[in-house]
Parts: structure tokens; sequence; C-alpha cells
């Protein structure tokens, strides 16, 4: 997983507390060190996670590490990006976009 500043990691057995219980939504993106895609999207959540900080948490959950959280809300694919608010998913997508885009489909989606 590629570690990115001011994305933070997420687990299993911390997921709950990190993601579900926020005050604020939290975008997960759910990766894998293997994942190209996952790679080339990590720098354009990194400028979300910093130019959004006050209104959006980015985190990211490592597939392969964590498979009890990755079944719980079916993932599949890598790179899923997965919106949680109130402890709830509301916005899912699949695969690496560019920024324009990505923020583009979270404002439309009442994230930002």
């Amino acid at each position: 997983m590629v570690r990115v500043e001011g994305v933070g990691e997420v687990t299993d057995a911390d997921f709950g507390f990190e993601v579900l219980s926020g005050e604020r939504p939290v975008l997960v993106q759910f990766t894998a060190e293997w994942c190209g895609p996952c790679r080339q999207l990590a720098p354009v959540l990194g400028e979300i996670a910093r130019e959004r900080a006050d209104r959006l948490r980015v985190v990211q959950l490592d597939v392969d590490r964590n498979p009890g959280t990755t079944a719980a809300y079916g993932v599949l694919s890598t790179p899923t990006l997965m919106v949680f608010r109130d402890g709830e998913p509301v916005w899912q997508t699949v695969g690496a976009r560019a920024k324009g885009r990505l923020v583009r489909d979270l404002e439309g989606a009442g994230v930002l």
C-alpha cells in the first residue's frame, strides 16, 4: 500500500471507530500492494485529503490484510472508493480516476 501524506490507514480492528463513528464523512480507499491503479490514485487522494480536510477524511484499507471489512462491504475489486457518513456507506465507485472527475463525483453525491 502506498503511504500518502494526509491519508490515514485503517484496519479491521479500528474500522468501526475510525470510519463508522466519525463526525465528518470518511472516504475509504480499499487498496492492495499489488494494485497498479491504486498506486496511481494515491497522490490524487492525498491532494483531496489535504485540500478538503475540513469536510472529508480520507483513509486506506489494505484488502489483503483486512478481509473482514472487505467482505462485509462486498468489495471485489481494487481500488474501490466508498464514502461513509453517519456510519453508513453513501457513495461508491470502482477504479482510478482523475482528480477533477473524482471531485465532481464527490460534489455530485453531496459529499464535498
